[in-house]
């Protein structure tokens, strides 16, 4: 691993190469500076990990060498070295920015102990910028998969929405992908710093529902043994998405409309009025103006949730996504199970392509995931394409229903196969291609009975 960089502006030789030599002895690489403005251009030729720099120097102030390097790179730890009369100034470099002053004479134990804790905050930053990369990688509107037209103005919305802090209202059939938009919104905007948490209104009680938005106090009700925070909580200064938003009961809908308009809540048994700085975007896959005019949803709540909305098309309606979407489906179901696919033969798209998709992108997605689990050999063809519910049919193809979830449909062909073979694992293993050992691993681990 490369070895941490340690500038060092000091224009003392022998303090100099008394701190090198504590610098090194941690393993880490130091560069010296005479002078505040070589430290300055020795930062700018190549950027180091933490910075150790002396408040009075021959040319330019250790204040105005924090300052320009700091413009240079806001995050980086700069220590501060001061003699006892210029503690002031230390002070006024730790309101500007310094991460740490040490005094002198130098403890270099101490500086050591220090210097260490910065290398761990710097370290830490850099993970988190490079998770946060990651995460605008996997899920900013520039990675969707959306080339067709009807994705375009969608993309547009997206990206001219993000940096807008409204409420926004996601519509379209099941499986269409509301949840991805409601992400991009939430990466590529302002907030993407925050926590991002999602909430399926329709997964809950009416009760439970409550207690998992807004929380409760412990003895609240019967089984409150403990404190909880509530999803508007946990999503303090993030974005809240709440999916199929049109099954909140009444009562519900009462408290969302109140945290909308007022920025504050309540914990289920609470007395005390909580502020919450929360982006809320909601989805939904019915049609909200139907449910308003049957009484069961409130007009004045639907008002706050569709600020702005985006529709989303059915994949039926983007056909000439189909193709791009199932071979990143492709190659993210050939890594995760270890598997390869070397060729997809044209009547494997045209099969694809010529379904209705009732089930959008997710019945796609699990199409897919079950042809490589299945296919035989290195090839995917037209046969491989499975679209009808049930179970393994006589011609040993494997349906499953569209909106079964990728673990259990790995534990469902791994079972039906064992059946098929009458739980010889070794035929099973032939079967899906894998080794007798994987087979094996794979039937502990899942507690499947054979």
């Amino acid at each position: 691993m490369e070895k941490a960089r340690i500038l060092i502006v000091e224009d003392d030789p022998d303090g100099s190469r008394s701190v090198a030599n504590a610098i090194a002895r941690m393993d880490c690489d130091p560069v010296a500076a005479l002078t505040g403005m070589e430290g300055v251009e020795a930062f700018k030729q190549q950027a180091c990990d933490v910075v150790l720099c002396d408040l009075m120097l021959p040319d330019i102030s250790g204040i105005e060498v924090l300052t320009r390097i700091l413009r240079i790179d806001p995050q980086v730890p700069v220590l501060m070295m001061t003699a006892f009369g210029t503690v002031s100034n230390a002070v006024e470099a730790l309101k500007i920015g310094a991460y740490d002053y040490l005094p002198k004479p130098l403890d270099l134990n101490d500086l050591r102990s220090r210097v260490g804790r910065a290398l761990e905050t710097n370290r830490l930053r850099q993970r988190v910028a490079r998770l946060e990369s990651a995460l605008k990688d996997r899920y900013s509107a520039r990675a969707m998969v959306a080339r067709s037209g009807a994705m375009q103005p969608i993309l547009s919305q997206i990206e001219s929405l993000a940096s807008v802090d409204t409420t926004v209202l996601v519509l379209g059939e099941t499986g269409t992908g509301k949840e991805l938009v409601a992400r991009a919104l939430h990466v590529d905007g302002k907030r993407m710093e925050g926590p991002f948490v999602a909430v399926s209104c329709g997964a809950f009680t009416e009760s439970l529902l409550d207690s998992e938005l807004f929380g409760h106090e412990k003895g609240a009700f019967t089984g409150a043994m403990n404190q909880h925070r509530g999803a508007f909580e946990r999503a303090h200064g993030g974005t809240l998405f709440l999916d199929e938003v049109g099954s909140a009961p009444p009562s519900v809908q009462v408290k969302l409309l109140r945290v909308l308009e007022e920025r504050e809540m309540f914990r289920v048994g609470g007395q005390e009025s909580i502020r919450v700085d929360v982006r809320v975007i909601s989805a939904s896959n019915i049609d909200l103006e139907e449910l308003v005019e049957a009484g069961d949803f409130r007009q004045d709540l639907l008002y706050r949730l569709k600020v702005m909305t985006i529709q989303l098309p059915p994949l039926r309606g983007r056909r000439s996504d189909i193709r791009p979407l199932a071979d990143h489906f492709l190659a993210t179901t050939c890594h995760d199970m270890g598997r390869r696919i070397t060729t997809v033969e044209p009547g494997y798209y045209e099969a694809l392509e010529g379904h209705d998709w009732p089930g959008n992108v997710r019945e796609l997605r699990n199409i897919v995931e079950v042809s490589v689990v299945m296919a035989k050999g290195a090839i995917l063809r037209a046969e491989d394409v499975h679209f009808k519910e049930g179970a393994v049919a006589q011609d040993d193809r494997l349906v499953v229903p569209p909106d079964m979830s990728f673990a259990e449909l790995e534990k469902e062909i791994l079972l039906q196969t064992l059946r098929r073979c009458d739980g010889n694992r070794t035929l099973a293993a032939e079967r899906l291609q894998l080794s007798r050992r994987t087979i094996q691993r794979r039937i502990q681990e899942l507690g499947l009975p054979f």
